[in-house]
């Protein structure tokens, strides 16, 4: 297992979340509602899965308001597994796992032991194709406990269903980013991963993700009515959004 010093990983987590919010100006009320929802479910020591938790800053910021709860970050890329692991690695109750939820059996890796509570996601899923999501919901689906919650913070689209709410979706979002960045938005995406190659430190880990399943592009399953629909199929019960800025919505969805 690689490690980093943890100043090294806490500067590339600090430039990742700059980053982050180029693309998502609301991105910390995004976190506040989710770990607002999971505060209101009730426990204050839950267990908390976050899929496809990246480098954890929403598991660390939800640690932080729910010091009681357990966290477990799921992901596969080598990179940002290993900034969590290592920026992270005083918090004995947040626990880093490597596992694939497009692959079947991806629940085996957890190691509960019992069913979570709540299940959280944050700019993740939308890369992940619509057979694929029925993989990660469907097992999901076996893990929470009865009338565990799951909550999905994305930019889900309703093109196919009201395009003139999704031209106005995307113009309220413009200009939230233009407000706060006006014309000199953060690096993005790709700029961030080119420098991470560049840097002797995580160099090594960006070849290794480039090699293997994490590498993505694009995004797959973006519409807002493929999550609700996949998501009841995998046998929640109810589905819908429960805080939006613009495209920026947090889908929340209830087993029986």
């Amino acid at each position: 297992m690689s490690t980093l010093a943890p100043t090294v990983a806490d500067r590339w987590i600090t430039r990742w979340d700059r980053q982050q919010e180029g693309y998502l100006p609301d991105r910390e009320e995004r976190f506040t509602a989710l770990i607002d929802a999971v505060e209101a479910a009730g426990r204050p020591d839950p267990l908390v899965l976050d899929l496809g938790c990246g480098p954890g800053s929403l598991a660390a910021r939800l640690l932080d308001r729910l010091p009681d709860a357990t966290v477990v970050g799921v992901d596969t890329d080598p990179l940002l597994l290993t900034l969590g692991r290592s920026v992270h690695a005083s918090r004995p109750n947040l626990r880093f796992v490597d596992a694939d939820l497009r692959v079947p059996g991806w629940t085996r890796a957890l190691g509960l032991d019992r069913p979570a509570d709540a299940a959280v996601s944050t700019t993740a899923l939308h890369w992940i194709t619509e057979d694929e999501l029925a993989v990660t919901y469907g097992e999901l689906a076996t893990v929470l406990r009865p009338g565990g919650l799951f909550l999905n913070g994305d930019n889900f689209g309703v093109a196919d269903r009201a395009p003139g709410l999704a031209r106005l979706d995307r113009a309220l979002q413009e200009r939230e980013r233009t407000r706060r960045f006006g014309d000199t938005p953060p690096e993005d995406w790709s700029d961030w991963w080119d420098a991470a190659a560049l840097d002797p430190d995580l160099g090594p880990l960006k070849s290794e993700r480039d090699d293997s399943a994490a590498a993505h592009h694009g995004s797959e399953s973006h519409l807002l009515s493929t999550h609700v629909r996949v998501l009841t199929d995998a046998g929640f019960r109810e589905v819908g959004t429960v805080w939006q800025r613009g495209d920026s919505r947090v889908l929340a969805a209830l087993l029986p």
